[in-house]
């Protein structure tokens, strides 16, 4: 998105979400907000418990930031997943109501790539070269269980 205006960066666990938004930003000049290095900074590997309140709330800052921002002349990527078609539909209607224009990019990687991106990725956290996620069981279960692919309506951009 050229004009000042939101991207969606929707996509799985390890699919390149971030490397992707980093690459846009610097094409475009948009700022990237993104939960997982808000919640990251703040809490480090673990929240606990309240993991999913916590970043509920960083997702509500987040998306009023957003309108700052675009309403200054500045774009917005939003690099958080937006694994659920409620989280997609309610983001882009939240937009919608200020006039603000809102695109879906959606990454979508093959099962053997992302099991090898997720391997990757542990690896160099356990080895204190990347400041991401570990994901353990448990992420991977919740990822699986919540996930719901866009359907091809609901994006304006397929990266592969």
């Amino acid at each position: 998105m050229e004009n000042a205006g939101v991207t969606l960066i929707c996509g799985g666990l390890c699919c390149g979400k971030t490397t992707y938004a980093r690459a846009l930003s610097e094409r475009t000049g948009a700022v990237t907000l993104s939960v997982d290095g808000v919640m990251l900074s703040v809490f480090g590997q673990d929240a606990g418990e309240r993991h999913d309140e916590y970043a509920a709330g960083v997702k509500k800052y987040l998306l009023g930031l957003a309108v700052q921002l675009v309403r200054a002349g500045v774009g917005v990527i939003l690099d958080w997943g937006f694994w659920t078609a409620a989280e997609r539909s309610g983001t882009r209607a939240l937009f919608a109501s200020r006039g603000i224009p809102c695109e879906l990019h959606f990454i979508d990687i093959d099962g053997e790539t992302w099991r090898r991106r997720v391997a990757g990725r542990n690896a160099a956290v356990a080895a204190g070269e990347a400041d991401d996620y570990f994901v353990d069981e448990g992420l991977t279960a919740k990822f699986l269980d919540r996930f719901e692919r866009p359907d091809d309506r609901e994006v304006d951009l397929f990266v592969r």
